[in-house]
């Protein structure tokens, strides 16, 4: 799914009402149709209504959709913000005039000064304030009014996007003025900020509303961001044919573990096993045979020179894909052939966990990451690479910078990870869930990927079918543990399922 700028989003609407025949005022009437729809559908009339609707078209939304609800039977009351007067858009000064004369509504036109009402936590508030054309941060009277609606911990119902938050980019968020919304209802395409950690608490539930913009627009559009779903991922997995063998489907080499994190080896191993690969070689310092061996015995394991930690990095044979880092520890041998590496590969390179822990101990190793390589940094790790960070937005920015500059991807971890490519685009998983939060699920992923790559999945589509069947095997895994009881094990075990739910959806 393309995800839309505030300006795409806007071009998407004009086409329609250009091209299609669509007047302005038909939108904001569809608009109110859906949001009332979708607020019948889940609070009942006893709940009284309160709604701050803004000068332009979000506040005609807002009024529009409470007219509709007064004829369900709510009791509503509007307070419609025109200050100095005569600020009204067309179509909102249309929607206050067919509010007022609804039956049992009220409203009160703010001009000038403004009473601020008692609001009980037993409202339901619908934010018409401003919507994603919103391009600087609330200040003054705005700002204490919309603290006011967060403190009062009622329900929240925003419509398009939470007031005080931008569509795209936020890099100036006050959180406290922003509207904390509860549900927060999308017109027609999500907005980049609903993917983003930092923006989780301010739109709370979102929904997507389908108003009937133009299809056609939206297809013309080469967006730079997208939302990776299930339909994305059938299309990428190649279908095996009846006639094949293990020699079909690639070799992967792993360097992981070290004396006590050989666990690390071991999840990598699987996770690489069950996404397919012919063999999977796992290069581990002599002190891990008895686990690998015992552990993954599926996988090859080749034993490196040295016993506790990997002290050389030089593949034998030819191998489809390489990756290096789930366990192998930060000691300064390993760092030195951790570099050797680089430095001799032709061939993109999977690099996680230690892997990136010593390049941010030696960031001149970046210069030698060959093209189009594979960096799966978490926050943490993200930082002590490229620097501190107050945000996941600053990280994401950074990584795009990051991305283009050494001609990388970037796979940043977290809820909606991020798959950051060279060109600027950043596609955004839309699956996982919190239980995948546990020790070795990177580890899981990083031996995904190298399976993904080993079967000549270029590095662009191995990081989107990696991504998101890891997180849909911790679903699975999920339904079974629930949140608090999943382990990596358990993701790993779920792999082939959630490749099965992919390619042989039930009918």
């Amino acid at each position: 799914m393309k995800i839309f700028t505030n300006s795409e989003i806007r071009q998407i609407d004009q086409y329609t009402i250009e091209h299609e025949d669509v007047k302005p005022i038909e939108l904001i009437e569809r608009v109110a149709r859906a949001v009332a729809d979708e607020i019948t559908a889940r609070w009942r009339p006893s709940k009284p209504v309160v709604i701050f609707a803004g000068p332009g078209n979000n506040g005609a939304d807002a009024l529009a959709a409470g007219a509709l609800l007064s004829e369900s039977g709510y009791k509503v009351h509007a307070y419609l913000f025109n200050i100095g007067g005569n600020k009204l858009s067309a179509e909102c000064t249309v929607c206050r005039d067919r509010f007022v004369q609804c039956h049992g509504v009220g409203i009160t036109e703010v001009i000038d000064t403004f009473m601020m009402p008692d609001l009980q936590r037993n409202l339901l508030i619908i934010d018409g304030l401003f919507g994603s054309g919103l391009r600087d941060p609330l200040k003054g009277g705005f700002s204490y009014l919309v603290q006011r609606i967060n403190e009062a911990k009622a329900t929240v119902v925003s419509i398009d996007i939470p007031s005080g938050l931008a569509g795209d980019w936020n890099p100036a968020l006050i959180s406290r003025d922003v509207i904390h919304a509860s549900l927060t209802l999308a017109i027609q395409h999500p907005r980049l900020a609903f993917f983003i950690a930092d923006n989780a608490e301010l739109v709370g539930e979102w929904k997507v509303l389908d108003i009937g913009l133009s299809q056609k627009a939206a297809s013309e559009i080469k967006a730079k961001f997208y939302l990776v779903e299930e339909s994305d991922v059938y299309r990428a997995l190649k279908r095996r044919p009846l006639f094949s063998s293990k020699a079909d489907y690639g070799s992967a080499l792993i360097y992981a573990g070290s004396y006590g994190m050989m666990g690390a080896a071991v999840m990598a191993a699987r996770g690489a096993l069950r996404s397919g690969v012919g063999k999977v070689t796992i290069e581990a310092p002599k002190c891990g045979y008895p686990i690998i061996q015992s552990a993954a015995p599926e996988a090859l394991y080749s034993a490196n020179q040295g016993e506790m930690y990997i002290d050389r990095m030089r593949p034998a044979h030819h191998y489809n894909a390489i990756a290096a880092g789930p366990g192998i520890g930060t000691n300064e041998t390993t760092l030195r052939a951790l570099e050797e590496l680089l430095l001799s590969s032709k061939s993109p390179i999977i690099l996680d966990a230690d892997a990136l822990n010593c390049i941010a101990m030696k960031p001149a190793m970046l210069n030698s990451l060959p093209m189009l390589s594979i960096i799966t940094p978490h926050a943490g790790e993200f930082d002590r690479l490229f620097g501190h960070h107050t945000s996941m937005e600053a990280r994401l920015r950074k990584a795009c910078e990051v991305a283009r500059h050494y001609h990388i991807l970037i796979v940043l971890k977290g809820y909606y990870t991020s798959i950051i490519r060279p060109d600027g685009k950043i596609y955004f998983n839309s699956s996982g869930c919190p239980a995948m939060a546990t020790p070795g699920s990177g580890d899981v992923l990083t031996g995904m990927l190298a399976g993904f790559m080993a079967q000549d999945y270029k590095p662009e589509v191995a990081t989107l079918l990696a991504v998101f069947l890891h997180g849909l095997a911790g679903e699975i895994a999920a339904e079974e543990h629930g949140d608090y009881g999943v382990v990596a094990s358990d993701i790993a075990d779920n792999i082939g399922r959630a490749i099965k739910a992919i390619m042989e959806p039930i009918r």
